[in-house]
């Protein structure tokens, strides 16, 4: 099983981004899905999750109405929408899969992970 972010870029303070990430070479059927990312010097955080089936969501309170965690199961896909971005919101942002389903899920939690996208904030 394999997951690939998309969407990062280059983008100025308040601007939205829309970053994909889509299972490929099996079939996510459980678990939950998460956002993380990780600035420059610092450890990597978990930004939002969401549950495969019941759908529940956690937002980080750094992101929180400015994030929105969705999922399409029939494609095997989660999206994170990112608007009013911030200068803060500068680094790489990788999507992970925890099987067991924990919302959110720690680090340790994740057993499938993304290479990760980059997402620059500029003034």
């Amino acid at each position: 099983v394999q997951l690939q972010a998309s969407g990062g870029g280059l983008v100025q303070v308040g601007d939205s981004l829309k970053l994909s990430c889509v299972v490929s070479g099996g079939t996510f059927r459980r678990g939950s899905w998460a956002w993380f990312r990780q600035a420059p010097g610092k450890e990597r955080e978990i930004v939002a999750s969401i549950h495969r089936n019941w759908g529940n969501i956690y937002y980080a309170d750094s992101v929180k109405g400015r994030v929105t965690i969705s999922r399409d199961n029939a494609k095997n896909t989660v999206y994170l929408q990112m608007n009013s971005l911030q200068l803060e919101d500068t680094a790489v942002y990788y999507c992970g899969i925890d099987l067991s389903g924990g919302i959110p899920p720690g680090l340790i939690d994740i057993d499938y992970w993304g290479r990760g996208t980059l997402v620059t904030v500029s003034s």
